[in-house]
């Protein structure tokens, strides 16, 4: 709706300078210099870093000014928005059009939507955040309900995995340990009802295993650190 009323395209571009949004405005040539109009895509790191230095709102940006150049870039105006919600910098909102200043009402309009935009951000930021710490606390009572024998299996496991997924022979873990195969297979049922891993039987080949948690590697690793302690 803002690139209709506002007569520009927008995009929104995360800290890190990908774009996370994009909206064409009919009428508006698109600068492609410098700038990516595919979701998903990363604007030049020189551009990134002059709009994070950018701290409140600036209107009818001359874009020379931000490293554009062209035989008709002097013509655009832009309005730069950062995205910065309980003093966070998210990231920021860019939105340019061709031949016309932006206007007081224009610049309020794109600073509520900025805001809309910014609390849309911060959600998807705490409901990452949120994901993360139940992943870790599943690998981390997973862990908790293994026998030292079952977490030494385990270990051995994920050491013979390569990457997040494999096939193991339970056999010669076991023979090689020097723990018995009951153990391994006590050890890999709990990390599957946990939701750790996946398994399944293989035939004479062993277990396909497939880690669907992949905190459990920084979990080990922690592990691995304290033994050596």
């Amino acid at each position: 709706m803002l690139t209709e009323i506002l007569e520009s395209n927008i995009l929104v571009i995360s800290k890190k300078g990908k774009v996370l949004g994009v909206s064409l405005c009919d009428g508006v040539e698109e600068i492609k210099e410098l700038i990516v109009d595919k979701v998903g895509g990363h604007i030049d790191n020189m551009l990134n870093e002059r709009l994070l230095g950018i701290l409140s709102t600036k209107e009818n940006v001359n874009l020379e000014t931000l490293g554009f150049v062209g035989e008709d870039i002097k013509n655009y105006r832009a309005i730069i928005n950062p995205i910065d919600i309980a003093g966070e910098r998210l990231g920021t909102v860019f939105m340019y059009k061709f031949d016309t200043q932006y206007e007081i009402d224009d610049i309020i309009l794109s600073e509520y939507g900025t805001t809309v935009v910014g609390l849309e951000m911060m959600r998807s930021v705490n409901e990452e955040s949120a994901e993360e710490s139940r992943k870790i606390q599943i690998v981390k009572s997973a862990i908790s309900t293994l026998s030292f024998s079952e977490l030494e299996a385990i270990t051995h496991i994920f050491e013979e995995l390569d990457g997040t997924e494999g096939i193991l022979v339970a056999s010669k873990i076991a023979d090689r340990v020097g723990i018995t195969r009951s153990v391994i297979v006590n050890a890999l049922r709990k990390f599957e009802s946990a939701g750790v891993i996946e398994s399944r039987s293989s035939g004479m080949k062993g277990t396909y295993i497939k880690v669907i948690n992949d905190y459990i590697f920084e979990e080990l690793e922690e592990l691995r650190a304290q033994k050596t302690k």
